[in-house]
C-alpha cells in the first residue's frame, strides 16, 4: 500500500500508530510532503531519529521542505534509482528515501512529479536563536530549469504533482501566521509553481507546508492526516 501525509517536523507518533494499526510492512510506502524533519535537528539527533524510523515496518519517501537540509549536501548520501526516478539514500538507512526535484516516480501506476522547497517565514526567528536555516531551501534556477526541461520531455503531462508548497493562486490565506508581514515573504517559488500549474495537464496536486488539511479544486493540502494514495475525492 501507498500512503501520504503532510509535514511531520520530526514527530512521527501518528506514523507509528498507522504502522501498528494497519500492520504495515517494509514494502508499504509513506509519502511525506516535505518538512519531515529527518535532516533538520543536528547530526546526533538526526542519527537517533533515523535509527528509530528505520525500525518501523514502512518505507518513507520524503520531499524536500524548508526545515531540513538537502540530502545531496550531506556526506554519506548516494543517488539510486527507485520507482523510475532518482532518490537520495544512505546505505545505513535504505528505507529512508529523499526525492530529487524534477524526477517522476511511479506510485501505483501514477506518474508523480516531485518539486520540493519553500520560503521559511520563521527564518529570522530561527537564526536569532541559533537554529538551523539553509540558504538553498527554495528551488534554485538550476532546479527550476531541470523541472521545466523534464516537463517539456513529458509534453507537460503527468498524473500527479507532489510539492511542499502550493501554486500562489491556491495560497490558504486563512492559515497565515499572525504577525507576519506578507509583503516581506518571498513567494517566488509559489509564483513559479503558478506558471507550472497553468501549463500542466494533471489529475491531482498534493502539498503540505501550510499545516492545514483541505481540498480546493484538484489541489489537496495535507498536514497530520494520513490517507491512502491517491486520495479519493
Amino acid at each position: 500500500m501507498i500512503y501520504i501525509t503532510g509535514d511531520t517536523h520530526g514527530n512521527f507518533s501518528h506514523v507509528v500508530s498507522l504502522c501498528e494499526k494497519i500492520h504495515t510492512s517494509a514494502e508499504d510506502v509513506l509519502i511525506i510532503l516535505g518538512d519531515a524533519g529527518i535532516n533538520g535537528f543536528g547530526k546526533e539527533q538526526d542519527r537517533r531519529l533515523k535509527r528509530a524510523l528505520s525500525r518501523l515496518p514502512i518505507t518513507l519517501f520524503c520531499i524536500h521542505g524548508n526545515h531540513e537540509e538537502r540530502p545531496q549536501n550531506i556526506p554519506g548520501y548516494a543517488e539510486t534509482l527507485w520507482r523510475g526516478g532518482t532518490v537520495f539514500v544512505e546505505p545505513e538507512f535504505p528505507r529512508l528515501l529523499f526525492a530529487k526535484d524534477g524526477e517522476i516516480y511511479d506510485f501505483g501506476g501514477k506518474r508523480c512529479l516531485v518539486i520540493g522547497g519553500a520560503y521559511s517565514v520563521d527564518k529570522y526567528y530561527r537564526l536569532a536563536r541559533g537554529r538551523c536555516w539553509w540558504a538553498d531551501e527554495q528551488p534554485s534556477a538550476e532546479i527550476k530549469a531541470r523541472v521545466e526541461k523534464r516537463l517539456e520531455k513529458e509534453n507537460w503531462r503527468v498524473d500527479i504533482v507532489l510539492t511542499h508548497t502550493c501554486p500562489l493562486q491556491y495560497e490558504p490565506t486563512e492559515v497565515f501566521l499572525p504577525g507576519i508581514d506578507q509583503s516581506t515573504v518571498d513567494k517566488s517559488t509559489e509564483e513559479w509553481l503558478d506558471t507550472i500549474e497553468r501549463r500542466l495537464s494533471y489529475e491531482k496536486w498534493y502539498c503540505g507546508h501550510y499545516h492545514t488539511s483541505k481540498q480546493v479544486d484538484r489541489l489537496v493540502f495535507m498536514f497530520q492526516d494520513i490517507r491512502t494514495f491517491p486520495v479519493d475525492g
